[in-house]
């Protein structure tokens, strides 16, 4: 039996303002408010199709760059709709070295934590 991941945690300034972020980013709910962290994911659930995402309050998050990040694929338009979406919903681009000929844009959230939307589309989860 192999794992799976079950959730990604994210330590944050302001929790709340990223789950309102993430959750309209990818369709999630918040599904849990503990001690000031909040868990956010599909409406399955915690052990559903996708792990679910902890945002946990820290008051200095880590300022180097994460060794983890996360990619976003379209799943119900194309890369340029949702980059534009995206950018709506308070997303920014940044510069972390790229060329400009990448298939990929890279964004950061609204505290700066970086993402990239890729260009391939996945069917919805």
């Amino acid at each position: 039996m192999a794992c799976r991941i079950g959730e990604l945690v994210l330590d944050c300034r302001d929790p709340e303002t990223l789950a309102r972020f993430w959750c309209e980013v990818l369709d999630f709910v918040v599904l849990d408010r503990d001690g000031g962290a909040i868990e956010i994911g599909a409406r399955d659930g915690f052990g559903g199709r996708q792990p679910t995402i902890i945002l946990s309050p820290s008051e200095r998050p880590e300022p180097a760059k994460p060794r983890l990040h996360i990619d976003l694929s379209p799943t119900d338009r194309d890369q340029s709709a949702e980059l534009e979406r995206l950018l709506a919903l308070g997303a920014t681009p940044a510069d972390v070295g790229q060329t400009g000929d990448e298939s990929w844009h890279v964004l950061a959230d609204p505290e700066g934590n970086h993402f990239c939307l890729l260009r391939r589309r996945l069917d919805p989860p």
